[in-house]
C-alpha cells in the first residue's frame, strides 16, 4: 500500500510538478495580457510559452540529478527521457502543428465553396525553440530553488 505521508514528501516529484503549473500559469498570465481576457483552455491546453513538457522534465532530471548524483545510472535515464520529450515538443509536435495550420486553410477553402463542413484540427500543440529553451530553464530554476 502507498504511503501518502512519505509519497507527499517526494522532492522530485513535486519539484516536476511545481515547475509545470508555473510555466502554465505563466502562459495564462501571458494571454491574459494579450488577449485582455481569462481562457482555462491556456492552463491545460499544449504550446506556447514558456513549455510546460519541458520544464516538468528539465525539473525531474536536474532534481534526480540533484538527489542521486549527476554521475548516476538514474540520472542518465531520466536525462535521455527529458531530451526525448524536448526534442519531440519543439520538432515532431511543432511540425504537426504546422500541418493542422495548413490542413485548417485548406478546409476554409472547401467550407466557403460549400464542398465540406468546417472542423479545424488543433494547431497550437508544438513549441518553437525558444518556448524549449525557457521551459527547460523554468524547470531547473524551480528544481534548484526548492532543492531541500
Amino acid at each position: 500500500m502507498i504511503d501518502l505521508t512519505e509519497f507527499s514528501k517526494n522532492y522530485i516529484f513535486w519539484t516536476s510538478v511545481a515547475a509545470w503549473i508555473i510555466a502554465q500559469s505563466i502562459k495564462v498570465v501571458l494571454g491574459f495580457f494579450r488577449e485582455k481576457r481569462f481562457n482555462f483552455k491556456w492552463f491545460v491546453g499544449t504550446g506556447g510559452m514558456p513549455s510546460s513538457h519541458a520544464a516538468g522534465v528539465s525539473a525531474l532530471a536536474t532534481s534526480v540529478g540533484v538527489t542521486y548524483g549527476f554521475d548516476s545510472a538514474i540520472f542518465a535515464v531520466t536525462l535521455i527521457f527529458t531530451l526525448i520529450v524536448l526534442f519531440d515538443a519543439q520538432g515532431v509536435r511543432q511540425s504537426a502543428g504546422k500541418q493542422a495550420e495548413i490542413l485548417n486553410k485548406m478546409l476554409d477553402d472547401i467550407y466557403w465553396k460549400k464542398k465540406l463542413d468546417n472542423e479545424e484540427l488543433k494547431e497550437l500543440i508544438g513549441h518553437t525553440s525558444l518556448e524549449v529553451i525557457a521551459g527547460a530553464f523554468l524547470g531547473i530554476m524551480v528544481s534548484l530553488l526548492l532543492y531541500r
